[in-house]
């Protein structure tokens, strides 16, 4: 099981906004273009959460998982339910487990169903220029995903903003836990009970991760614009660094 951190691992956007991306490559990258396409895409992430999974109602009740509510929830039918009139707080979490099944339902489902096809070619265009400018971080970042069997995603962000992010940037089957007030390492342990008698290994940019990951005895590759980055992070460096702890 790969467990992965999301931002400035799998995708860029906190150094795209504040230009250390490209300050990184002593002036061969365009520090301005940079931080607009950083901009864009804060733009892209607020209009999604906020039109489409209820980040305005919910945005301070951060849950770690999608599904941590889902006791509450008696599986009403919310096809002709009024989330705008349902008089929403946190008391009653009920209410809150409908609007997360909602979101667990369009991320699954993806953003063909959530968006109209300018908003589709518009974001498409966006993620283009993105990876190009990145020399390819992107869509290399999910060839990576693509190769093992079982990623999981752990961020530091609260939860919705991250499970869009992770639309946008077309990493959306992940699970996806937010640390926001746990920590990673209780993170690490839920997934730990959650997928018993495996081996794992966590890939991330931070300290917190790199802490949690040495807790648990388990290799931790960490991810820099220098010496590990996409798309120079293949299946065979992480295998050396399994070799080491297993």
């Amino acid at each position: 099981v790969y467990i992965w951190d999301m931002d400035e691992t799998l995708i860029l956007l906190k150094s795209l906004l504040n230009g250390t991306y490209a300050e990184a490559f002593n002036g061969s990258k365009d520090v301005q273009k940079g931080i607009e396409i950083g901009k864009m895409w804060e733009k892209h992430i607020l209009q999604l959460c906020d039109g489409y999974f209820f980040y305005e109602q919910i945005e301070n009740y951060n849950k770690p998982i999608l599904d941590a509510l889902s006791q509450y929830d008696d599986g009403r039918d919310l096809s002709d339910y009024d989330f705008g009139k349902d008089s929403f707080d946190d008391s009653n979490k009920r209410k809150l487990a409908y609007r997360h099944r909602v979101i667990a339902h369009k991320y699954k489902q993806g953003l063909n169903n959530v968006l109209d096809q300018e908003m589709m070619k518009l974001w498409g265009d966006l993620y283009d220029l993105t990876d190009s400018y990145t020399d390819r971080w992107l869509s290399s970042a999910r060839t990576f995903l693509e190769q093992q069997n079982i990623n999981v995603l752990v961020t530091s962000g609260s939860l919705i903003p991250s499970l869009v992010k992770c639309l946008l940037f077309r990493i959306d089957d992940l699970i996806v836990y937010s640390s926001w007030e746990v920590g990673k390492l209780q993170c690490f342990s839920w997934i730990k009970e959650r997928f018993p008698n495996v081996r794992f290994c966590a890939i991330g940019d931070g300290w917190e991760e790199c802490e949690a990951a040495q807790t648990m005895r388990w290799p931790f590759v960490r991810i820099d614009l220098r010496p590990h980055r996409f798309p120079g992070l293949t299946v065979k460096t992480v295998g050396h660094y399994f070799s080491v702890v297993y």
